[in-house]
């Protein structure tokens, strides 16, 4: 289940769909130079699909279990909470398929409805059967 929990957070990382920062000073960021005070906007979900970093990326794989994604952020600010968000998603995830075996999606995943647009990425409704 570990390996799973770390996929699903790469592949549907649920927050930080797009930051915006200032250049405190100037730097360069690939064949950009970006000046003090210029701002930035930030997709870090695109980065957890970056092919320079996971083979395949588009492609959801529960054996990956690459634990290199950002779907916490990273260094200063990668989330304080990103320990028990993990243990919290294992224990629930473990417990629901012990309980419930045969769960499964109502309808393929491609036609559930996606907060693209929010703060916090995730579905509207999630319709299951057993």
């Amino acid at each position: 289940m570990p390996g799973a929990v770390e996929e699903l957070l790469r592949y549907l990382s649920p927050g930080d769909l797009a930051t915006s920062r200032i250049a405190m000073e100037d730097m360069q960021v690939g064949d950009v130079l970006v000046r003090k005070g210029e701002g930035l906007i930030l997709v870090g979900m695109s980065a957890n699909r970056d092919p320079r970093v996971f083979e395949d990326p588009d492609t959801f794989d529960l054996e990956r279990g690459d634990r290199n994604h950002l779907a916490f952020g990273h260094g200063l600010h990668h989330c304080i909470g990103s320990d028990i968000a993990r243990t919290e998603l294992e224990i629930v995830m473990t417990t629901l398929f012990r309980r419930i075996p045969d769960l499964r999606l109502a309808k393929h995943w491609s036609e559930l409805r996606y907060k693209d647009g929010n703060v916090m990425y995730g579905v509207y409704e999630m319709p299951v059967t057993w």
